[in-house]
């Protein structure tokens, strides 16, 4: 029953609280499209007034009147379809942009699993592509639906006022369209549906081909990511020509049914041609006018089905639910991430701890922790070890709410982290990524998303921290340099740095450094490490490592193998076990060794 409701009003409900605001912009563009469509429908009339008196009745008398009236007529058209396209154009790319700012904010508040789950290339098509569709929907097609449906009605009003038994026989080709509509109807939808598939397809495919152009040419699979491209875009061609054979034969029919029309005029109509020229001439034109707004009509209607689509779409991305959110009663106190209430926040000190906590990811079948406990006290250096797909970046995402525990509890300073806002934890947590990501602009406006707020004294501070002051003074122009896209522009070791030094400017109480050497060469590693042993005093830190030799000065190591934590304690007590951990770094020790000696 609840499908049948939106397919009968075509998904459009969802999507009212964005238009209502645009209403009165609405309201006048529907009622000048009404003043245009009229003056459309009183121009057949102009004509068949001129025909039976200028030219049938041979008098000239009200010539002058008549030039006056049917230039305002004109005119005042003109006005009104300039309103109406107006309104049209603001609420399109008003409602655009409401609809693409409700998307993006809305997916800054998804957990990680929705973008585990859903590709680049599927959520920009939503925030993108369906978003203009509906935009184009609620504005031009509105403003259209008013002038061809009012100008439908208004015509057939005044044929039956003037000739009643002509204009029913003329509307006797009504059920001739409703029937090649129906034909046509399911075919155009599913058609329409498929190429909408394949456009977030080709999409997807023109993010991989950019975004991993570096890896499909160290690869070399050029010509297989083209194949791949060229078979999606040939089944978009077939599918697009199948839709546009269809629109074409139901264009044919539709010229078809107009030309029936026109024919009932002229063979009913040639009575009336003896006796008044001017009225036969109208009956004409409305007859051969009409047919334009039912060919309209039945073509906006298999748009706005298929439109259905991307508000469906939309809708689903919009009613998305985080696996991660705050209660109604956290977010009254600390605010949300739009609008936090900084003046609430109590200070972090830094204490975690993990109670009882059973976790498995909302895609797996298996639980990763069960009943762990664990106490990380205020200053701790804590390790993280394991071989690469081990899980090691588990307890990270949870002590930093990407994901809840299934159950069990984190407990900040003491507090379950859920008693408090995301953005409150998020503001007191440095986090260094192992693929760091700048964004488009400077290296300083990249350091000032750590601190908005931030001196040059302490921007530089941080820099000497972590040693990047010597990379940027090499620079052109130095602090001020561009990054480019993602920071491409920059070598990995030197994104790295900046990364760390933005991290630091933050003066984070909590510092996740997720295998933040793994991608640099020696020399940034050995500054990376001694910013590392810097920095962390004071701190609670969680280092994801990789390279064992890193982390021997850890106040507790965990191991993790398969998604579990198998062993914890200091270097020394892990060796002295032989276990795990004792095998992991002999093997490293051992290939570090050749390595050396292979140089």
């Amino acid at each position: 029953m609840e499908e049948r409701k939106s397919l009968r009003f075509f998904g459009i409900p969802k999507i009212l609280p964005y238009v209502s605001a645009y209403r009165k912009t609405l309201f006048w563009m529907i009622l000048c499209g009404l003043g245009g469509s009229a003056v459309d429908i009183i121009l057949p009339l102009f004509q068949r007034y001129a025909l039976n008196h200028f030219i049938a009745g041979g008098t000239l008398d009200t010539f002058p009147a008549y030039i006056v009236l049917y230039v305002l007529a004109i005119l005042f058209a003109s006005c009104m379809n300039y309103v109406s396209c107006r309104g049209a154009m603001t609420t399109e790319v008003s409602v655009n942009r409401d609809l693409r700012a409700a998307a993006f904010n809305h997916l800054q508040t998804l957990s990680f699993s929705y973008f585990n789950q859903n590709s680049v290339g599927y959520i920009h098509a939503r925030v993108m592509s369906d978003t203009g569709r509906i935009g184009s929907l609620v504005s031009w097609t509105m403003m259209d639906a008013v002038w061809h449906i009012s100008y439908l009605v208004g015509s057939l009003a005044v044929m039956l006022a003037i000739n009643a038994r002509l204009a029913l026989m003329v509307m006797t080709i009504l059920p001739l369209i409703v029937i090649l509509f129906s034909f046509f109807q399911g075919k155009l939808i599913r058609a329409n549906r498929r190429i909408r598939e394949m456009n977030s397809r080709i999409t997807g495919d023109f993010n991989e081909g950019i975004t991993g152009a570096k890896t499909i040419k160290t690869l070399v699979i050029e010509d297989r990511m083209s194949d791949d491209f060229v078979r999606d875009t040939e089944e978009m061609r077939r599918m697009s020509v199948w839709a546009a054979r269809l629109r074409g034969a139901f264009a044919v029919t539709m010229n078809l049914a107009s030309s029936l029309a026109l024919a009932i005029v002229l063979w009913q109509g040639g009575y009336i041609a003896a006796a008044e020229v001017g009225t036969f001439s109208m009956f004409m034109s409305y007859a051969q006018g009409m047919m334009e707004p039912v060919r309209w009509i039945v073509d906006a209607i298999s748009d706005v089905i298929t439109t259905q689509v991307n508000i469906e779409r939309l809708t689903r991305l919009l009613g998305t639910k985080s696996d991660v959110t705050d209660t109604p009663e956290v977010i009254e106190k600390y605010g949300d991430s739009f609008s936090p209430k900084k003046e609430n926040w109590e200070p972090i000190r830094g204490d975690l701890e993990f109670r009882d906590v059973t976790f498995r990811y909302p895609d797996g079948d298996e639980y990763v922790l069960e009943h762990f406990n664990l106490s990380i006290p205020f200053g701790s250096n804590i390790a993280i070890v394991g071989e690469t797909g081990a899980g090691k970046s588990t307890l990270v995402n949870l002590v930093c709410r990407f994901f809840e525990p299934t159950s069990g509890q984190v407990l900040i300073d003491g507090r379950d982290a859920r008693e408090r806002s995301q953005l409150w934890l998020h503001s007191a947590i440095g986090y260094v990524l192992q693929t760091p990501h700048l964004f488009s602009g400077t290296i300083r406006e990249n350091l000032l998303y750590g601190n908005p707020d931030a001196t040059e004294e302490e921007i530089q501070r941080a820099l000497r921290l972590v040693s990047a002051d010597e990379v940027i003074a090499k620079m052109e122009k130095g602090i001020d340099t561009d990054v480019g896209e993602g920071g491409e522009m920059l070598s990995t070791g030197e994104k790295q740095l900046i990364s760390f030094a933005r991290a630091i400017l933050a003066d984070p109480r909590i510092l996740v450094l997720d295998e933040a050497t793994a991608s640099v060469d020696t020399l940034t590693e050995q500054k990376i490490q001694s910013a590392i042993d810097a920095v962390i005093r004071g701190r609670t830190s969680l280092v994801i490592a990789h390279r064992l030799s890193t982390v021997k000065n850890a106040d507790l190591i965990l191991v993790v193998k398969d998604g579990k934590i198998v062993e914890q304690g200091t270097h020394r007590e892990l060796l002295a076990r032989k276990g795990a951990y004792f095998r992991l770094y002999t093997r490293q020790y051992e290939e570090e060794a050749t390595s050396s000696l292979l140089r």
